[in-house]
């Protein structure tokens, strides 16, 4: 999932939201009529460029295979992280035209939908698929709601994973195959890079970006159990723990690139490929951005977040089958490809993520992938909130605006007050 919303498209996004919940599971089908007759599934999603793009069109082909019976359409909004796609997708919900489904993160970002009756269970699918099976009951806890289940799962991806030029290190005399053990010890790094006339040691990007940056150096702070407590509310976000490893995130977001605020996360990339910055943190899609754009594996390496070596942080795109939408039964079929093996493999090969069902062979995927598959099995499990996992929709919203507010006057009892207003329970 990847930029950021102003607070008035939040608010615009959860008036479309109580809008559509107002008619409920409507039985009016009129909006889907025409698509039953040309077979067309409307696939709404943010997957644009890029990686993204090429393990959309692994899946598509799969479906192409599968249900020769249905016309995919394409209906992608390019955007990180789904923050345009989400807009108007939340315009598309007031109008009353859902599409034939929609991606998501699986986690708490569909609470919205479901507490406004924007998405219909598919706890059935699960079972004539085969999925209550082929998925493992981790991931299949995280995505019940009270006994039910609302999405089907193309993938997993890992949030806290930090990308690094070893050329650049070697200005610092830094030894890049050997991750900081702690996020002290990456500030210390920072600053040998900054005296070798590194000008932005740490590259990152507007909103989301500078969450998850965020939500590392937290997770890192805090530990697996402490973090999570945050989003469910046995951690106190107003403590003083959490506003220590705050001032630590400020001091990590001072070596970052002026221009953040300004730039995409691909942009941020791009600075690490030139050799301008030392460090991006970005979830594991880069794997396949650096795959699309030829960047040899000897031009970068990576590894977890310092500190958080131990945690998996996980967020995990999935595909809705949304309440009145277009050709149910096509979206159906769609739904069956995403949770497939065969779809599994044709995306995930591609987009840098690993499959979701327990099923898959490691020796499918590329480096990268394998050593994520490894890491899913034993490491701490934890949820990312900039990625939906944790978070409402409504919470992130919050958060994306106090980030941007964050990244320009770096004032830690702003941004702190602003947390503990976005992990009320909405």
């Amino acid at each position: 999932m990847r930029g950021g919303w102003s607070k008035t498209l939040a608010v615009v996004g959860a008036v479309g939201l109580l809008a559509v919940s107002a008619c409920g599971n409507s039985d009016d089908s009129s909006s889907g009529g025409d698509a039953a007759a040309n077979k067309d599934v409307t696939v709404f999603t943010w997957w644009a460029d890029g990686g993204e793009k090429a393990g959309l069109d692994g899946l598509v082909s799969v479906f192409n295979t599968e249900c020769k019976d249905y016309k995919f359409v394409n209906s992608a909004v390019a955007g990180g992280a789904g923050s345009n796609a989400k807009q108007v997708l939340a315009n598309d919900l007031q109008a009353k035209k859902p599409p034939s489904t929609f991606q998501a993160h699986a986690g708490a970002e569909l609470g919205d939908y479901i507490k406004n009756a924007q998405v219909d269970d598919v706890s059935d699918l699960y079972k004539e698929f085969g999925l209550d099976k082929a998925f493992p009951q981790t991931l299949l806890d995280n995505l019940t709601v009270d006994g039910k289940i609302y999405s089907v799962p193309a993938n997993v991806h890992r949030a806290n994973v930090v990308w690094a030029s070893p050329a650049v290190l070697k200005k610092a005399n830094i030894d890049a195959t050997k991750a900081p053990a702690s996020v002290d010890a990456w500030i210390a790094d920072m600053e040998k890079l900054k005296q070798a006339g590194v000008k932005a040691p740490l590259a990152t990007s507007k909103g989301f970006a500078e969450e998850m940056v965020m939500e590392a150096v937290l997770l890192a702070e805090l530990g697996p159990e402490k973090f999570t407590g945050l989003w469910n509310g046995k951690t106190d976000m107003a403590g003083a723990d959490v506003t220590a490893a705050l001032e630590k995130f400020k001091k990590v977001l001072s070596y970052a690139n002026a221009d953040r605020e300004a730039v995409d996360w691909p942009d941020a990339l791009q600075y690490v490929n030139k050799g301008q910055s030392g460090y991006t943190l970005m979830g594991d899609w880069v794997a396949a951005q650096q795959l699309s754009d030829k960047i040899p594996d000897s031009a970068y390496t990576y590894w977890p977040a310092p500190g958080t070596s131990g945690d998996f942080q996980f967020l995990a795109d999935s595909f809705t089958l949304p309440t009145g939408g277009q050709d149910p039964e096509g979206a159906k079929c769609w739904l069956k490809t995403v949770g497939s093996a065969e779809g599994q493999k044709a995306f995930n090969t591609k987009k840098g993520s690993i499959p979701a069902r327990s099923d898959a062979s490691p020796a499918d995927y590329p480096k990268y992938q394998q050593s994520a598959m490894a890491d899913w099995k034993s490491k701490t499990i934890v949820p990312s909130c900039a990625h939906g996992a944790a978070c409402t929709l409504g919470q992130n919203d919050s958060i994306l605006s106090a980030m941007g507010q964050f990244s320009s006057g770096l004032d830690v009892g702003t941004l702190q007050k602003a947390l503990v207003a976005a992990a009320k329970p909405s």
